[in-house]
């Protein structure tokens, strides 16, 4: 692989603030009953506040919905809150303190735990007739349900993938794999063989340690889970030291880049990963991400199933909600609120414009209308779901309150392993200590 420069070490990596104030909700006593932030005019308009984050093409686009919703709903005005991710749950953890929640926010599965179990959210099996769930994908309908209250609806789907380009095979003179079959023995094998052919230029995968979805995937391959239903743990240290031993094999056989190499790639985001760059021939990403990466590496990246999907104890992929649509507890519009939670989810016209900006639609019938109109990768990722999808055997319980610190103990933990400060077992330890100790024991 092409060397970077900046090899040295990394200085330690600060717990992110923004992190801190979201789980600081949980220090604050919630008043279901508070006013949050909807209001109505005296003409009898009722306002609703509608909170998202995202880039400048979700801002217009979602701008776009909510005026399609007022045309057909002239006794409700949709007023726009967002921000980026960053900023982001800043914003609704102090609103929320405050008692001035939006009436309507975005949420993610990492947080909504936290929200729901502190009393500020609604539980949408209360607002009757005005939302209807009976379209949603089965894989991902009680994704945001907590003991047996719905705090969340998916908007979409997404799944977590190898992500492959096949020039970088053909250059290496390598086979892609067929990914109905191949094993985990065969992923290290691939990784090493492409390296050693091209003398380093191209690696044949990007570290995959720095993502708990991956591990969670692997969890599920051997019956078991990253997270149980009530928050603890589901998996063994056997288990967890095995996933970290493939990452070593791979470090110490050349197959991925070198530990300070990881962490400058890590820290580019997906526009510097090895396929964004042409530096390497795989890497794990969500199916959302596909046309992204492909455009910024000029060629036709595909999707591969994950490894060992057929060689272990059962299948692992899943369906992850993109994101959550939620109400606040403290709303006075409940039943205008879940219209328009509704119109999101179901309307045809709403999908047409949203696309899968927000995930492939979580509606299976809004999800195949909206197909012929997607753009070429996503309408590969579409395919590739689908064809995923019958092989597929449960979803995933919301993980515990401060699942969010989970991110940077992953990265931690991965790096001293990479680095040699820890072997994969001493790994598997501290990740395990680590996690208990963010989550509370859950």
């Amino acid at each position: 692989m092409r060397a970077h420069p900046g090899n040295g070490r990394p200085q330690a990596r600060r717990r992110n603030p923004l992190l801190s104030v979201a789980a600081g909700v949980g220090a604050i006593v919630m008043v279901a009953t508070a006013c949050g932030g909807s209001g109505s005019d005296d003409d009898g308009v009722v306002e609703l506040r509608f909170a998202w984050w995202g880039a400048d093409d979700r801002h217009s686009t979602t701008q776009e919905v909510i005026d399609l919703f007022e045309a057909e709903n002239p006794d409700i005005e949709i007023v726009p809150d967002y921000t980026d991710w960053a900023g982001y749950w800043d914003r609704l953890a102090t609103s929320t303190a405050a008692d001035d929640a939006p009436d309507i926010m975005t949420q993610e599965e990492r947080y909504l735990r936290e929200y729901g179990d502190r009393g500020a959210l609604l539980d949408l099996n209360e607002v009757g007739e005005q939302l209807d769930l009976s379209q949603i994908d089965p894989l991902v309908a009680e994704s945001g349900d907590l003991d047996g209250q719905t705090y969340g609806v998916a908007t979409g789907v997404n799944a977590y993938a190898i992500l492959a380009d096949p020039q970088a095979f053909e250059e290496a003179g390598v086979e892609m794999p067929d990914d109905s079959t191949w094993s985990w023995d065969d992923y290290v094998d691939i990784s090493a063989e492409i390296s050693e052919a091209t003398d380093g230029e191209l690696v044949g995968v990007q570290s995959m340690s720095y993502n708990e979805s991956g591990f969670q995937i692997f969890a599920r391959q051997h019956g078991e889970n990253l997270y149980n239903e009530d928050g603890s743990l589901g998996f063994s240290k056997e288990t967890l030291e095995e996933w970290f031993s493939v990452t070593q094999e791979l470090l110490d056989n050349g197959g991925q880049p070198s530990a300070a190499e990881s962490v400058e790639i890590e820290a580019g985001g997906p526009d510097q990963s090895v396929l964004s760059t042409s530096q390497g021939a795989m890497a794990h990403f969500w199916t959302n991400q596909l046309g992204g990466i492909s455009e910024s590496a000029g060629s036709d990246i595909e999707l591969l199933r994950y490894p060992g999907e057929t060689t272990n104890e059962r299948t692992g992929m899943y369906f992850k909600p993109a994101m959550f649509y939620s109400v606040s507890a403290g709303t006075e519009h409940p039943e205008e609120a879940a219209r328009f939670v509704d119109f999101l989810l179901n309307s045809n016209e709403a999908a047409e414009l949203i696309l899968a900006d927000r995930g492939l639609p979580a509606n299976v019938d809004v999800r195949e209308h909206i197909l012929g109109s997607l753009p070429e990768a996503d309408a590969r990722s579409a395919e590739f779901l689908s064809e995923i999808e019958d092989t597929i055997v449960d979803g995933n319980p919301p993980p515990p309150i401060g699942a969010g610190e989970v991110v940077n103990i992953t990265k931690r933990v991965s790096e001293e392993m990479a680095f040699g400060d820890l072997t994969p077992a001493e790994a598997a330890e501290q990740f395990m200590s680590e996690v208990e100790t963010a989550t509370n024991g859950s």
